[in-house]
This record gives C-alpha cells, sequence and structure tokens, in this order.
C-alpha cells in the first residue's frame, strides 16, 4: 500500500538512538520513570510539582522535580520529542558533566524559583505547573541567541524580525491554543534560556580545567559509554569553534575527534480548583 507522505526510516530513527549522549539518556529515562510512576502512584504529581505556596525549606525538592513530571500521555510524549534533539545538542556543544549537573540544578531552580517569587509576591497566585517544556523553552532561547549572533534578522515580506524573537512568539501561540499551559512558567524557563546564550550566567558550570581533572582522574570517557568529555564538545564553551584538521576521523556528530581523551495547575489561583496547567 503506497502512503500519500514518507515514512520515517526507522534504520535512522534507531541509529540516531543508539548513539544519544549519555546526560541525555539519562534524563530522559528519569522523565520515563517519572511518568510511569505518576500512573501507579497519581499523588506523585501533588508531590513533586512546583506549587508556589508550598515552597518552603523541606519542599525545595520541588525546584527540580517539576519538570520530570507529566499530567498525561500527550504531555509527555510532546515534551519529550521536543526536548530530545536540543538536549542532545546542547550536550554536544558542552559536554556530559555540564549538561548533568545545570539540568539537575540550575536549570531547574532558575526558572522555578523566578516562577515561585512572581506568583507569590508580585501577582499573589498559586497556579502550580509540571514538565519538560521548561527546558524546550530554555533551550529554544539559548539556541536563538546563537543564531542571532550569526545571522540578526530574517525578512517577513517587509518586516525584519529579530531572530532571537521566535520562542517568544511560540510561548504566544501555544499560551492560546494549548489550554491550561504555564505562560508565565515557560516565560521564566525563556528568560534563562537568553541569560545563558549571552553567556552572562556561564560561571555556573564549572571550569573546563576542573572538569578535565575530574577526568582524567575517573578516566570517564574511557569508562562511561557515550560520554562527551570537555575536549570532545562541537563548540567551545563560549561558543568558540575550535580549530581541527579536516582530514581528523569523527566518532559522530558533535562527539569529536577519535582518540580524543579527556557533559500542573495542580489548583488554580489561590490553589483551589482542578484542571492540570502543563508547563512550565
Amino acid at each position: 500500500m503506497a502512503f500519500p507522505f514518507a515514512l520515517p526510516d526507522a534504520r535512522r530513527i534507531r541509529s540516531y538512538l543508539l548513539r544519544l549522549p549519555l546526560a541525555t539518556r539519562g534524563l530522559l529515562l528519569a522523565i520515563t520513570a517519572f511518568y510511569l510512576a505518576h500512573l501507579v502512584w497519581p499523588a506523585l504529581t501533588q508531590w513533586g510539582a512546583l506549587i508556589p505556596q508550598e515552597i518552603g525549606v523541606s519542599s525545595l525538592y520541588r525546584l527540580n522535580t517539576y519538570p520530570l513530571l507529566h499530567a498525561s500521555l500527550p504531555h509527555y510524549l510532546l515534551n519529550t520529542l521536543a526536548l530530545l534533539p536540543l538536549l542532545d545538542r546542547f550536550e554536544a556543544d558542552h559536554g556530559t558533566i555540564v549538561t548533568f549537573l545545570l539540568f539537575t540544578g540550575s536549570f531547574g531552580l532558575l526558572p522555578g524559583g523566578l516562577y515561585t517569587l512572581l506568583e507569590r509576591y508580585v501577582f499573589h497566585l498559586n497556579g502550580a505547573a509540571i514538565g519538560a517544556s521548561v527546558w524546550v523553552f530554555l533551550l529554544l532561547s539559548s539556541e536563538a541567541v546563537k543564531t542571532y549572533k550569526t545571522n540578526p534578522h530574517f525578512v517577513l515580506g517587509e518586516v525584519r524580525i529579530p531572530t532571537w524573537t521566535p520562542p517568544l512568539f511560540l510561548i504566544l501561540v501555544l499560551n492560546f491554543l494549548v489550554p491550561h499551559t504555564s505562560f508565565l512558567g515557560h516565560l521564566c524557563g525563556a528568560l534563562v534560556g537568553y541569560l545563558w546564550g549571552l553567556g552572562w550566567i556561564r560561571f555556573l558550570a564549572p571550569p573546563d580545567w576542573v572538569l578535565r581533572f575530574i577526568e582524567g582522574k575517573l578516566n570517564l570517557l574511557g569508562r562511561l559509554p557515550h560520554y562527551v568529555s570537555v575536549d570532545q564538545k562541537t563548540y567551545g564553551r563560549y561558543g568558540v569553534l575550535p580549530s581541527t584538521n579536516s582530514s581528523e576521523a569523527r566518532v559522530g556528530p558533535g562527539r569529536g575527534t577519535l582518540g580524543a581523551v579527556d557533559g500542573v495547575a495542580l489548583g488554580g489561583p489561590g490553589g483551589s480548583g482542578g484542571g492540570q496547567r502543563l508547563g512550565p
């Protein structure tokens, strides 16, 4: 039977999945594990969601668990499919250790903390939120800044549009088209992504010499399959292309050269009501 559209090549999909770097695999595995656990234990969503009025000393873990939780199968699939290529490229650019540290720490804490402060003390609301879309918009914004540095505008008719703005347009579109999305949460994720792309919060990542010391002492590149070392990054810490010999063999896109050694509102405003907010 002939299909009116081209079917995905299963071999290419399998090849792509098999070469995913280590931190990307781990984060996607964690998201999947949390989703499956949520099916067995629905209270997990309430336990780990970002609920501004419930953030305290004993519940700071919510600032790191909310991106791992999803309300439904479509929510889980859409977020993971959008996150996968962005996270893969980020790890190729920055290495496995940096990726793991940022996405289990600062890239949850910063947008989550900003969202909590704005909800509690500016808007006086308590809209809870879950979902990896906060990471999707963080990475999209970081990529947009990278694009802006090389190609500041694209032309639509006679209008010149800055190339750093598409993530903001996408946030607006999703807010109108998809019910219960967290507009503020997505904006907080995008803001952190812009700050990262501009280099203003690059101090959150350990220096390269520290990473090389850890990798050398533990022989991480030799022991861990799919590990991306500090010297295998596609781009430098600040997005500068390294000088390489074009005749060198490559391990794969963004994986360095062979022989290289050494990265829901669970309640509406006020915490009451039903429905789930997807995001941030």
